[in-house]
């Protein structure tokens, strides 16, 4: 699969933002699969989990996120479901799930009520070990043009989770202690 081919057509024009996502996504892909050979396990999918984590972001290209390029219609809390819609019409339906899953530690119906997000009402949580490693290898990577390569420090990313809530940092914490650093 050339996961750089997808990215482009879906990015189009908008090539600052391609670049950025790929250079994030890249890094995210480094780091899952960093984890998943650590952690030894032959049930784990790890040419899955390259390509998942380098198309985690392909639905930030439907959003209207300036600041890293993108011209779209939608807000970018939208670039999940985005991402999963794109990469089921390019037959990619394991890849789509990751994509809704990974937003912070994955949301649930509570979570989108008690927020007033524009998501559909339903479960979009990592699932897999798979998906809960790119969503954990993501957590550390942000698509932000001068900290674009900074990997952050477990402090960084708890003081991230924390406005959303305890229950963010608790399932961080266990991901950590399963993933490690």
């Amino acid at each position: 699969m050339n996961v750089e081919h997808i990215l482009t057509r879906h990015f189009g024009k908008e090539t600052q933002a391609c670049a950025i996502v790929l250079e994030h996504s890249r890094m995210v892909a480094h780091k899952a699969l960093r984890i998943a050979r650590a952690l030894n396990d032959p049930d784990l999918d790890l040419r899955f989990i390259e390509e998942a984590a380098l198309l985690h972001d392909i639905g930030v290209c439907g959003t209207d996120s300036p600041g890293i390029g993108c011209s779209g219609d939608s807000p970018y809390i939208l670039h999940g479901i985005i991402g999963r819609e794109i990469l089921e019409a390019e037959g990619l339906p394991r890849h789509a799930m990751v994509c809704e899953r990974h937003i912070g530690v994955g949301l649930t119906v509570d979570d989108i009520v008690r927020q007033g997000l524009p998501l559909p009402l339903r479960e979009m949580v990592p699932i897999t070990r798979e998906e809960r490693i790119i969503c954990y290898a993501d957590l550390f990577f942000s698509k932000k043009g001068n900290s674009l390569n900074h990997e952050k420090s477990p402090p960084e990313i708890r003081k991230g989770l924390i406005r959303h809530g305890e229950h963010r940092v608790a399932i961080f914490e266990q991901w950590l202690l399963e993933f490690g650093g």
